[in-house]
């Protein structure tokens, strides 16, 4: 059926908007956290495979790195294996962590591979053992209560923070033409897996990569003031303050820290966005307004 004038006209101002954008980000990397809200429908599911292979069809490179706690969460209540966490992360046992890698280098990776392919995209499926790409060590937790001399250090198991990432072997994937889709699994010195959080790594790669953005799907609209409302433009010291003054706090902090991390080390900009909003990703990219929060370092 024939476009009416307006629809037309409507998608030509959308795409003119867009131009400038795609002609500044022609050749550099973004990588995208995926995973949660932005996992929930299959029509989320489906706009997010297209937008990745839209990137990549103009000439950006976008790198995937998803989560998949639900999913994790899911299979071990059906095998009866109960979870536990402390400060917001899975205590993984040996048995938990073949879980782990099971739903996150397996369902969960194959199932994005297969969406992005399915839309006419070349993504490659990878977690952090194939040929070293996320190397890791333990991650150490401590807790300190005022009544305690020394700080109690929890065994939270196979949980890891990355040491270093191959950025050799996705330089190579990206500039032939792959997308690539990490899951966030790590190995350490000793062969041993690690359960990584995908936001650390996601900023880990980032940083790798030296990539022009990091964004970071989540489901709120972004980091908002104490009346609701979403901020955004802001440097490194204005979110540092936002910290200090309990602005930001509770399950938003790891994220903004993650995303402070990635500009300090490089990374040219970080996005929290809203990844319930259909197409999220292109919207924060090529439009004027976006739709989340924009962090880049202190102006020189």
């Amino acid at each position: 059926m024939p476009l009416g004038r307006r629809t037309a006209a409507h998608i030509a101002e959308v795409l003119s908007e867009a131009l400038p954008y795609i002609h500044r980000f022609v050749g550099k990397v973004l990588v995208i956290k995926y995973g949660g809200n932005a996992m929930e429908t299959d029509e989320l599911k489906k706009g997010f495979a297209r937008d990745i292979v839209l990137m990549k069809a103009v000439g950006i490179h976008p790198v995937v790195v998803h989560g998949g706690g639900p999913q994790i969460g899911s299979l071990l209540a059906r095998l009866n294996i109960e979870s536990h966490f402390v400060e917001g992360m899975r205590v993984t046992d040996s048995q938990t962590m073949d879980v782990v890698e099971m739903v996150l280098g397996g369902l969960v990776n194959k199932d994005i591979v297969n969406l992005i392919n399915h839309h006419g995209g070349n993504a490659i499926g990878l977690t952090g053992k194939d040929a070293r790409l996320i190397r890791a060590k333990k991650l150490t937790v401590s807790r300190k209560t005022p009544e305690m001399t020394q700080p109690e250090i929890i065994d939270i198991g196979h949980v890891g923070e990355v040491s270093q990432i191959n950025s050799d072997l996705l330089a190579m994937l990206v500039q032939s033409d792959f997308i690539p889709v990490i899951a966030p699994i790590g190995v350490g010195a000793d062969g041993q897996s690690y359960n990584i959080n995908a936001d650390l790594v996601a900023g880990k790669v980032a940083e790798a990569l030296a990539a022009e953005k990091l964004l970071l799907l989540t489901n709120t609209a972004g980091l908002l003031d104490k009346n609701g409302q979403v901020l955004t433009g802001l440097c490194t010291a204005q979110v540092d303050e936002l910290i200090a003054d309990g602005t930001v706090h509770g399950g938003m902090l790891p994220k903004i820290r993650c995303a402070l991390c990635a500009v300090q080390g490089g990374v040219t900009t970080a996005h929290i966005i809203d990844g319930r909003v259909p197409h999220a990703v292109l919207l924060e990219i090529f439009t004027d307004s976006g739709v989340g929060t924009l962090i880049k370092q202190n102006p020189a």
